[in-house]
């Protein structure tokens, strides 16, 4: 297996073969976290397809489905988290927007770059949000917002967590569609990514795993 064999696939929604190619290494002996690094690797580069605009939305969201089932063949063989040193990300949108295909699909290439995800929902107000991070000791937060009426909402969460006993350990990264930098900036997020694609890279980039 190699990473551009598994592009091809992936971003062709052949789910059967990205199984069945997973199931043959498997069989042959590869080393299972050899194969993983091998399916991350292959995620990143349909990441860099769709950053440069080689290919869509509809795309990304089959190749995510196909790492998603090829994950859960390698989960029962694997330690939990390996692939991303334990890390840990929560991922919600934020109070009063039930949106969630963009929040799906940054939570599905959070898994195929090797994160364990938490995804608490839609409609998540800020305690919530706290509470998670709490909870499972996570380092990573990600805000989703489609509405502008819910992007002030973001800064409330980040102030959720200025004021709670995590504020020094945890990182947060907002994103949707009526998000930018500068609003990003401005609410004291400390990331924010343009699409699904870049959000593990930047992830890793702020975790320091690269």
């Amino acid at each position: 297996m190699e990473p551009d064999q598994v592009v091809a696939l992936f971003i062709k929604g052949k789910l059967a073969a990205s199984k069945k190619l997973v199931h043959e290494c498997i069989d042959d002996g590869e080393d299972v976290e050899l194969i993983l690094k091998k399916l991350i690797k292959a995620m990143e580069l349909v990441g860099d397809q769709f950053a440069a605009g080689d290919i869509f939305l509809p795309e990304m969201m089959v190749s995510a489905r196909c790492m998603q089932a090829c994950l859960a063949i390698l989960k029962p063989l694997l330690n939990k988290g390996q692939g991303s040193d334990g890390e840990i990300v929560v991922i919600g949108t934020v109070k009063g927007d039930l949106h969630d295909i963009g929040k799906n699909l940054v939570a599905m290439m959070f898994e195929g770059g090797g994160f364990e995800v938490i995804d608490i929902g839609v409609d998540v107000p800020a305690e919530r949000f706290v509470q998670a991070a709490l909870e499972h000791k996570a380092r990573l937060v990600c805000l989703s917002s489609l509405l502008t009426s819910t992007m002030p909402y973001m800064r409330q969460v980040i102030d959720a967590f200025k004021a709670s006993p995590i504020a020094a350990q945890v990182k947060i990264m907002v994103g949707g569609a009526p998000v930018n930098q500068d609003f990003a900036s401005k609410i004291g997020a400390d990331g924010f990514t343009l699409d699904a694609g870049t959000a593990v890279k930047k992830a890793k980039e702020l975790l320091q795993m690269t």
